[in-house]
């Protein structure tokens, strides 16, 4: 695997949650460079050693609400 895909969206409560594609992996943070961290804190933790993605690619997901 070259590449994993976390879904990064906004906590209605604060903070920011990560959820990957594909893979059961799950971590949140209050901040963007701790998020950032923690992605990489939990693919090293559930790939073994030589087998994690070279890529992490972060994919924010924001939702825009306008009055009409």
């Amino acid at each position: 695997m070259d590449e994993i895909i976390f879904v990064v969206t906004e906590d209605p409560e604060g903070g920011y949650t990560a959820r990957a594609l594909g893979e059961s992996i799950f971590t949140e943070a209050d901040d963007l460079p701790s998020l950032r961290e923690r992605v990489r804190d939990a693919v090293r933790c559930h790939f073994e050693e030589g087998a994690a993605p070279r890529v992490v690619r972060l994919h924010f997901v924001h939702d825009d609400i306008i009055a009409v």
